[in-house]
């Protein structure tokens, strides 16, 4: 390590849920807001359509005519034995969130880096525990609100689930 320079202290993760996501068809940017599960903290994560829906269609429990990409993945993971057990969003870089999908397998977990919109499409039915660094939910919550994001839904066109 250079001198003067710290290693980075690891910050402990905090348990979240998804509170709500917001589809607005004539933007590319929508929103899902995560919310800690003990204070009540909440963050707005951007994301493309296609995951929003993704995203939608796991919430009502619907499973679409052809599977799309993430219920391929999904069927992948399952045909190898494996089961997702955790995503953790680890990091916010000039303005990207990072994050670790955790999949269980005879072999032991597999960790893979992924996009957490990737990741909240094949979970967001609950089957894998959400987790977000500290340091990202302070970042992330610092200030922003997510009625702050014009493209923001009124209450009545948000999709809650």
């Amino acid at each position: 390590m250079e001198p003067g320079l710290s290693a980075a202290e690891p910050t402990t993760p905090i348990r979240v849920e998804l509170s709500r996501i917001l589809i607005r068809e004539m933007t590319d940017m929508q929103v899902v807001e995560l919310r800690d599960m003990a204070s009540g903290r909440s963050f707005p994560i951007v994301i493309g359509l296609p995951e929003a829906y993704a995203i939608e269609r796991r919430l009502r429990g619907e499973e679409p005519e052809r599977p799309q990409t993430h219920d391929l993945l999904d069927h992948v993971i399952d045909a190898l034995g494996g089961r997702i057990v955790r995503v953790d969003i680890t990091d916010l870089r000039e303005g990207t969130f990072h994050a670790t999908l955790t999949i269980d397998t005879a072999q032991g977990p597999v960790a893979l880096d992924c996009r957490p919109s990737d990741a909240l499409a094949l979970c967001a039915d609950g089957r894998a525990e959400l987790w977000v660094a500290e340091s990202v939910i302070e970042r992330a919550s610092s200030g922003t609100k997510p009625q702050a994001f014009p493209f923001v839904a009124d209450e009545d066109d948000d999709h809650d689930d």
